[in-house]
């Protein structure tokens, strides 16, 4: 009877399968410095952001055809005491295609001697992002698994998040503590004369049935960025409507109401913030 009982349990829906995350206000900072004005921390403060993803670098593959670091941020500032810095480490697909003995190991050791040299405590968590494919998501999810064990490991932490893109919803979950679903660049860049490629609720739709059934919890991360482009010789703004980003997120949290608990917005920057109203924010940031 009790194990019965226990395989029910199992049975139940996803939702109540899933571990809740922790409420949060989050934001990413991808920026080659870390430098903060007036402006920002105000926005930190005022919607209560307690989480800032921090790109610390890239790791893209070289001439040679191995994975190098790059990009590498520098810290001319520091954040505030009461805001968590996660460690955020942006890899391209290609570095994916092929496994790389030893690559785990020396993205966790920088992530820790850049902590170490720029007097960063307290890490607990580091979030992994690629763009991976059907191709790639073997090798990813392995180099995962590898990620997570060193980190554990050498930092005695074990929290481990990677972001998702709307198309890997359809693919088995990584093997992380979570996963930050990036609700933008959902569309096609080539087309933009007839919906936004950076959100359009058109191109979010065939994904919300997907939702609920993805068993990883999942943090949402909403676009407030604008992408200039030169195109033929002209040039193009893309920036998205408050009423698109508020229409998908209110989308989304119907379909999966814990999507409302650790929101994300990308990413840190004065001009982002001047885009929209205050409003605009509080109700992005609505749990």
């Amino acid at each position: 009877m009790g194990l019965l009982l226990c395989l029910l349990t199992i049975g139940c829906s996803k939702q109540e399968d899933r571990t809740e995350l922790e409420e949060s206000n989050a934001v990413y900072y991808w920026r080659t410095d870390l430098r903060l004005d007036s402006t920002e921390r105000a926005f930190l403060q005022q919607y209560h952001i307690n989480k800032v993803y921090c790109r610390y670098f890239d790791v893209v593959m070289s001439e040679s055809g191995e994975p190098k670091p790059n990009a590498t941020i520098t810290f001319s500032d520091t954040l505030p005491d009461s805001i968590e810095i996660i460690p955020t480490v942006y890899i391209t697909e290609d570095c994916m295609h092929q496994k790389h003995d030893g690559l785990a190991e020396k993205l966790v050791k920088r992530i820790l001697q850049m902590n170490e040299t720029n007097d960063i405590r307290n890490v607990r968590e580091i979030q992994i992002d690629c763009d991976y494919t059907s191709k790639s998501r073997k090798t990813y999810y392995d180099f995962l698994r590898e990620v997570g064990g060193k980190w554990k490991e050498k930092s005695g932490k074990r929290l481990l998040s990677t972001t998702i893109r709307l198309h890997q919803l359809s693919m088995e979950v990584p093997p992380v503590d979570y996963g930050a679903l990036m609700i933008y660049n959902t569309g096609d860049p080539r087309k933009w004369e007839e919906r936004n490629p950076i959100l359009d609720y058109r191109d979010v739709y065939p994904y919300l049935n997907r939702l609920d059934q993805y068993s990883l919890p999942l943090a949402a991360a909403y676009p407030v960025f604008l992408w200039v482009r030169d195109i033929q010789g002209v040039r193009v703004e893309h920036s998205v409507e408050a009423e698109e980003i508020l229409k998908v997120k209110q989308a989304m949290e119907k379909e999966r109401k814990d999507l409302s608990r650790s929101i994300i917005t990308y990413h840190l920057d004065k001009d982002n913030i001047n885009r929209y109203k205050p409003e605009t924010y509080e109700e992005i940031y609505h749990h």
